[in-house]
C-alpha cells in the first residue's frame, strides 16, 4: 500500500538552487533575514516581481522554509503566484531569481514582469 503524505502541498515552491542562493545572501547580511517575494503593478508587462530581504514576518505572510532559509509572500501577492516555482538561474544574461508562474499569460524578455 502506498504511503500517504500528511503534508499539505504549498501553493508556491522553492527549488533547492534558489534556497541555496537565498541562504548565501541572507548569511552575508550577518543578521537574521528572510527573502520576500511580492508582486506589484508596473514593469513592461503590467505586473512585476520584487525580491528583497526582510527581517519582519507579518500575520498574512505565507512562509516557505527550504534549505535553511525562509521565503515570505504576502496574501495579496500570493493570489498572483499560486502554483508558481521560485528558481535561481545563472546564464549568459546574468544570475537572478526567477519565478516560473503558470498564471502569467505573457512575460517580458528578462522575466521580471508578467501579465495575466
Amino acid at each position: 500500500m502506498p504511503m500517504m503524505s500528511t503534508e499539505t502541498a504549498l501553493p508556491v515552491t522553492v527549488t533547492a538552487r534558489a534556497a541555496k542562493q537565498a541562504a548565501k545572501i541572507v548569511a552575508a547580511e550577518g543578521k537574521p533575514m528572510m527573502l520576500r517575494l511580492s508582486v506589484s503593478g508596473g514593469g513592461c508587462s503590467g505586473f512585476q516581481y520584487n525580491f528583497e530581504l526582510d527581517d519582519k514576518q507579518t500575520d498574512d505572510d505565507l512562509v516557505i522554509e527550504e534549505g535553511g532559509v525562509k521565503v515570505l509572500i504576502d496574501s495579496t501577492s500570493l493570489e498572483f503566484l499560486k502554483g508558481s516555482e521560485i528558481d535561481y538561474v545563472d546564464d549568459l544574461i546574468g544570475a537572478a531569481f526567477k519565478v516560473n508562474n503558470p498564471n502569467a499569460t505573457s512575460s517580458c524578455g528578462c522575466g521580471s514582469s508578467f501579465s495575466m
